[in-house]
C-alpha cells in the first residue's frame, strides 16, 4: 500500500451514525445561512436602509451567546442525553425563526436572535462532542473533521447560491425563515434516528457551579490546548483581516466590483477547503502540533504582503493561501481536545473550546475594522499579520515538545465521594452495601506514582510538572 494513501477503512461514511450526524449538521448550516440572509433583508425593511448598526448589534449577541453561555451548556450536558440537547435546540430554533418575519421592532430581533444563538451554543459543541464517540479510530476522525470544516466553508456558498436562487425567482425573505425552520426539523428527524453510543460515567464531586466551570478550568489547565488557544488567536487576526475588510479591500484598493467581492471570497473558501481535505493525508506526515502552527505562520504571512497592495490576480493567490492557513488551524483542533479529555468530559471540553475560541475572533474582528479605518486597508492586514505571526510563536513554544500520551505522576492521598466504577485508581474494599457500579460512597485512594494518559478530571485536577 502506498504509505501517503487514505485507506478505503478510514473513511467516516462507512458509519451509519456519522452519515446521519453530518447530514444532520448540514441542513441546518445550509439553513441557517438563509437565515442570515432572511435577517439582512428584514433589517433593511425595518430601518429605512440603515441595516448595518442593526447587524452588528446583532452580531454582538450571536458572540456574546457563544461566549459565556456554551461553557453552561457543555458543563451541564452530562445531566441529561446528548440526543435529547440536540434534538430539544433544533426543534426550538425551528419555531423561534418563524416568528422572525413578524417583528416589528428592533428589540424584538434581538431578543430573537439571542433565544436562537443560545440554543446554537448548545448544539454545536455537544454535536462536535459526540462524533469521536462514533468514529474512536483517530485516522476515521481526522478525515471526519475535514468533511466537517467543509460543511462549514460550503454552508455559505451553498446557501448563497440557493438564497440568490429563490430571490431571483421573486420568493420573499419570509421564505428563507420558513425554509430555515425546515431544515431545523429535518435535523432533528436525521438526528432522532441515530443511535449513539452510551454516555461515559461523568465522575465529578462538585455541584452546579463546579459543573459549569469544568470545561473551562480543565481547558486552561492543559498546556497543549492553551496552545491551540493561542493558535486560535493568531488565526483570528487573519480571519479579521479578510471577513472584516474584504470589501472595502477589493471596492477601495482593487477598484473592483460587487462581483469581485464575491470572487475574493471564493477564494479564501477554496482555499479552505482544499486545505481541509489535504489535512488528513498531512496529519500522516507531521503531529497536530507542527501542522496547526504551521498553518497560522502560512496565514501570517501571507497577510504581510498585503502592505504592497497587490493587484487582482496577487490578491485571489493570497487570500487563497490565508484560507488555507486558517483551515489548518481549525480542522485539527477536535483531535487535539479529543486526546486532551476523558470521553465522559468531551461536552464540556468542546464547549469550552467553542466558548474561548469566539473571544477571539470577538477580539479579531472589530480590531480589524478599527485598524482599517484608522490606519488603511493594507497596513491593517500587514499589522494584523504581525500579530498572527507573534501569537503563532507564542502558541508553538506554549505547546510542550515532547507531548506524551502516557506522563508518570504521583497521586497523594485523599478521600471523596462520587460516582464510579473499579479501574485503575478506584481498588478499594467494599462491606457489601454499596450496590452495582458505577456507585457512589466515600472512599479514600492510598498514595501511588503511576503513568498513564493524562487529562485533567476529578483525580487529576493539576498539570504534573518535572
Amino acid at each position: 500500500m502506498n504509505a501517503n494513501a487514505l485507506p478505503a477503512q478510514d473513511n467516516p461514511f462507512r458509519h451509519a451514525a456519522f452519515r446521519k450526524l453530518f447530514a444532520a449538521q448540514v441542513i441546518a448550516l445550509i439553513g441557517t445561512g438563509l437565515s442570515t440572509v432572511g435577517l439582512q433583508l428584514l433589517a433593511y425593511r425595518l430601518t429605512g436602509g440603515q441595516a448595518a448598526p442593526v447587524l452588528a448589534i446583532a452580531l454582538s449577541i450571536k458572540m456574546a451567546a457563544y461566549v459565556f453561555l456554551a461553557p453552561v451548556c457543555g458543563g451541564l450536558a452530562h445531566r441529561t442525553s446528548r440526543k435529547s440537547i440536540l434534538v430539544t435546540s433544533d426543534i426550538a430554533r425551528a419555531g423561534l425563526v418563524l416568528l422572525l418575519p413578524f417583528v416589528t421592532r428592533e428589540w424584538q430581533i434581538y431578543v430573537l436572535i439571542f433565544a436562537v444563538q443560545a440554543l446554537a451554543a448548545a448544539f454545536k459543541p455537544v454535536l462536535q462532542a459526540i462524533i469521536p464517540t462514533v468514529l474512536p479510530d483517530q485516522a476515521t476522525y481526522t478525515r471526519a473533521l475535514s468533511w466537517t470544516r467543509l460543511a462549514y466553508d460550503l454552508e455559505t456558498v451553498g446557501s448563497m447560491m440557493l438564497a440568490i436562487t429563490l430571490m431571483a425567482a421573486g420568493s420573499g425573505f419570509e421564505l428563507l425563515f420558513e425554509l430555515n425552520s425546515a431544515a431545523f426539523l429535518i435535523s432533528a428527524a436525521l438526528l432522532i434516528m441515530t443511535r449513539l453510543p452510551a454516555m461515559a460515567l461523568v465522575e465529578r464531586a462538585g455541584g452546579l457551579l463546579d459543573d459549569i466551570s469544568f470545561g473551562a478550568r480543565s481547558y486552561l489547565a492543559t498546556p497543549r490546548l492553551r496552545a491551540l488557544l493561542a493558535l486560535h488567536f493568531a488565526a483570528a487576526m487573519v480571519s479579521g483581516a479578510v471577513l472584516v475588510n474584504n470589501v472595502d479591500y477589493v471596492r477601495a484598493e482593487l477598484g473592483g466590483e460587487d462581483f469581485l467581492v464575491a470572487l475574493t471570497m471564493l477564494a479564501y473558501g477554496a482555499g479552505s477547503m482544499a486545505a481541509a481535505l489535504a489535512t488528513p493525508l498531512i496529519l500522516r506526515r507531521i503531529n497536530s502540533r507542527q501542522l496547526i502552527a504551521r498553518g497560522a505562520l502560512v496565514a501570517g504571512f501571507a497577510a504581510l504582503f498585503l502592505i504592497l497592495t497587490p493587484g487582482l490576480a496577487a490578491a485571489l493567490a493570497l487570500w487563497a493561501v490565508m484560507g488555507a492557513g486558517g483551515s489548518w488551524v481549525y480542522t485539527p483542533a477536535g483531535r487535539v481536545i479529543n486526546r486532551s479529555s476523558r470521553p465522559a468530559d468531551l461536552p464540556a471540553y468542546f464547549s469550552a473550546h467553542f466558548s474561548l475560541s469566539h473571544v477571539a475572533w470577538l477580539v479579531g474582528y472589530p480590531l480589524a475594522g478599527f485598524l482599517g479605518s484608522w490606519l488603511g486597508l493594507s497596513m491593517a492586514g500587514f499589522i494584523l499579520g504581525l500579530a498572527c505571526l507573534a501569537l503563532a510563536a507564542a502558541g508553538y513554544s506554549l505547546w510542550p515538545r515532547e507531548d506524551h500520551a502516557d506522563i508518570p505522576h504521583e497521586h497523594a492521598a485523599i478521600e471523596h465521594a462520587h460516582p464510579h466504577i473499579h479501574d485503575r485508581h478506584h481498588q478499594h474494599a467494599h462491606d457489601g452495601s454499596e450496590g452495582p457500579q458505577p456507585h457512589s460512597h466515600p472512599h479514600r485512594h492510598e498514595p501511588v506514582r503511576h503513568s498513564h494518559n493524562y487529562v485533567i478530571d476529578l483525580h487529576h485536577p493539576r498539570w504534573p510538572t518535572g
